[in-house]
């Protein structure tokens, strides 16, 4: 089986993004199982509980809802000044990103160390910011860098696309083994994630998100030379 992006223009940047979508399932496991039924990357999932949460739905915070949603846009606001700053160079563009990110998720691991299990309410935003800020960072980085089926957190598109574009649907087939791919990476995080929030400490997976996101700037720093075709490409197969 071949690499699905053997033969695109984008260098390393799909495996740096499927990093990235690791990172959207660890922190969302962190964000919903630990503070209260909140989401931090996936916005949609947010937007829905808010309403949900506003209805006066149990279990539920709208403080909270809103906080990781006014988190998550002033994160992807950066993303994009970023972007505008870098964007002709998506090697230096995904470092700078990815290099702002790693700390942000760092002050979350060491907020956790600090408040313990179960997560009072003081400690509860002082993670949500933090995360929000990075998850919405990342989304923007990578909606910049443009990498087909790699948006890092958003599915519902990526599973209309195997339906609709498949050959029982009569589309042309596209290319179901990147789509496929994206979720799975996002499903391990979430799995990972959550067996460690339930069963050990939501510290680990938020040591974990840090780690992979440093890692994801250190890889970029390492392959971003500027002559480096991929990171000019905007677009492409």
């Amino acid at each position: 089986m071949t690499w699905p992006w053997s033969r695109s223009a984008h260098g390393p940047l799909p495996v740096l993004l499927l990093m990235l979508s690791i990172v959207t399932g660890l922190v969302d496991a962190v964000s919903y199982l630990a503070l209260g039924h909140v989401f931090v990357a996936n916005m949609t999932g947010n937007v829905v509980l808010l309403g949900f949460a506003l209805a006066g739905a149990p279990g539920l915070s709208v403080p909270a809802s809103l906080a990781a949603l006014a988190a998550f846009l002033l994160g992807a606001l950066g993303g994009g000044r970023i972007g505008t700053r870098l964007g002709e160079h998506r090697g230096r563009n995904l470092r700078a990103a990815s290099a702002c990110g790693a700390p942000l998720l760092l002050i979350a691991c060491i907020v956790a160390a600090i408040a313990g299990q179960p997560v009072s309410s003081g400690a509860r935003y002082a993670l949500l910011v933090p995360m929000g800020l990075a998850m919405g960072l990342q989304n923007a980085t990578a909606r910049r860098l443009a990498v087909p089926d790699l948006t890092t957190t958003v599915l519902t598109l990526t599973l209309t696309g195997i339906a609709a574009d498949s050959q029982l649907a009569g589309g042309p087939g596209g290319r179901p083994a990147r789509r496929v791919l994206a979720i799975a990476v996002i499903f391990l995080g979430a799995l990972v994630g959550a067996l460690f929030v339930v069963h050990v400490d939501l510290l680990i997976p938020l040591a974990l998100a840090s780690a992979l996101v440093a890692s994801t700037a250190l890889i970029a720093h390492a392959h971003a030379t500027d002559d480096a075709e991929w990171t000019r490409a905007a677009g492409g197969k």
